[in-house]
């Protein structure tokens, strides 16, 4: 027998608090459904489908990140996570002084690390690799500066910015900055609220939701590999045949002395 539906002795059942800026914000997000999708430029909405257009190809052919801990069948949404955000299932007083706290964490990679990592001017050799792997491209720093100003171009600056973010994220080891770069990563970056809102399927936001009240360094894991595959297989293909590439191999091609 369901112990929900049973009325409470003695008075009237007591409601959650839900602080009133979650409630506007849903209020907001509930609008949205009703007249169709969160407001954002044409093209940036165009991106958006396309990569969760792949996102349902890498579903459907199951090359999607595994995670272990997934969540059970008779709890499918885990004890403290919601379809809206993680912190509205429990308390939302650490938003009070979040502007306070970015201004000390100064993270999300200093901004995406500012405009751009310091490194050298790339070499011919270099820009050659490439366009031979992905993995080379984003193995060098000039290589992820050349790529993360294409996905300017293409409103998706934030998939670099996510992947740098998890990068800085995973060589923390203080438990307290852990569990603040946590929260400054999933506001950023996983929140539906935020303009900077990654692509991530279902089932990557689900374990994530379920990890954020006890963030580790591998909350992220799942949705940092998806994210980059997203961007290889969706972004990568079209920087490789866009001017910003071309032009920059034609170049140092011109200056090279082989030439």
């Amino acid at each position: 027998m369901r112990t929900d539906l049973k009325q409470p002795v003695g008075g009237e059942e007591k409601k959650p608090y839900v602080p009133s800026d979650v409630i506007k914000a849903k209020n907001s997000l509930f609008s949205w459904c009703i007249h169709g999708e969160i407001p954002m430029g044409s093209e940036r909405m165009e991106m958006r489908k396309r990569q969760m257009s792949v996102q349902q190809e890498l579903a459907a052919g199951g090359t999607a990140p595994t995670q272990q801990d997934q969540p059970s069948q008779a709890n499918p949404r885990g004890s403290n996570a919601c379809c809206f955000c993680w912190c509205c299932c429990c308390s939302c007083s650490w938003n009070e002084d979040r502007d306070e706290r970015n201004r000390k964490a100064s993270y999300d990679v200093k901004e995406g690390t500012s405009d751009c990592e310091d490194c050298p001017k790339p070499t011919l050799e270099e820009v050659r690799t490439w366009g031979q792997s992905f993995d080379k491209l984003m193995c060098c720093p000039a290589g992820r500066n050349s790529f993360r100003q294409f996905l300017r171009t293409e409103f998706s600056e934030e998939n670099m910015l996510f992947w740098l973010a998890c990068e800085e994220f995973s060589k923390e080891t203080n438990k307290s900055v852990i569990e603040e770069k946590a929260r400054l990563i999933y506001e950023d970056y996983i929140s539906i609220l935020s303009p900077k809102e990654v692509s991530l399927d279902s089932r990557v936001r689900e374990v994530i939701n379920r990890n954020m009240p006890e963030p580790t360094l591998h909350t992220f894991d799942d949705a940092q590999l998806q994210i980059y595959t997203l961007m290889q297989r969706d972004s990568y293909p079209r920087y490789l045949n866009s001017p910003a590439y071309k032009n920059l191999f034609n170049t140092l091609s011109e200056q090279s002395p082989e030439s």
